[in-house]
């Protein structure tokens, strides 16, 4: 009886969520999740740098990712460090906005920034997010602060 049900319990949910018809326009959760999120502790932060780790969700809700990202920094900056005059977003000499993100990100993918110190790689993390190699020292500051 219970094998029985079990497999009446399978089918019947299969085919009632192939039936919902569920469209393109239905609202994307995760979206609306990052929308809602505001930092107010580490456990928030914790929360987002998970979301950071699934390279689809990052490429897929990417703009939302950054926004609380930034947010993120911001909070980290004023409420931990109590920094009030570090300007965001940060620019470049050019005067070319640096996001935050993408800079987090390179220096995730490439080991680290200890690594990357190590093993004189700023050069390439400042062209990996689209500046120029002798704009690697200024990411290097960017990152550090």
């Amino acid at each position: 009886m219970g094998h029985e049900h079990e497999k009446y319990k399978s089918e019947f949910l299969n085919e009632y969520f192939e039936n919902l018809n569920i469209s393109t326009n239905e609202p994307d959760w995760n979206n609306l999740i990052l929308q809602a999120m505001s930092i107010k502790d580490f456990k928030d932060c914790k929360a987002l740098l998970d979301m950071l780790e699934d390279e689809d969700y990052f490429i897929k809700d990417e703009y939302y990712l950054e926004v609380a990202f930034n947010n993120m920094i911001e909070w980290f900056l004023k409420e931990k460090l109590e920094i009030h005059s570090r300007p965001l977003p940060a620019y470049a000499s050019n005067n070319r906005k640096v996001r935050l993100l993408d800079l987090y990100m390179a220096v995730k993918r490439e080991g680290g920034h200890q690594r990357i110190t190590e093993n004189g790689m700023w050069a390439m993390i400042a062209k990996d997010t689209g500046f120029e190699y002798e704009d690697g020292e200024y990411m290097r500051l960017i990152y550090a602060m």
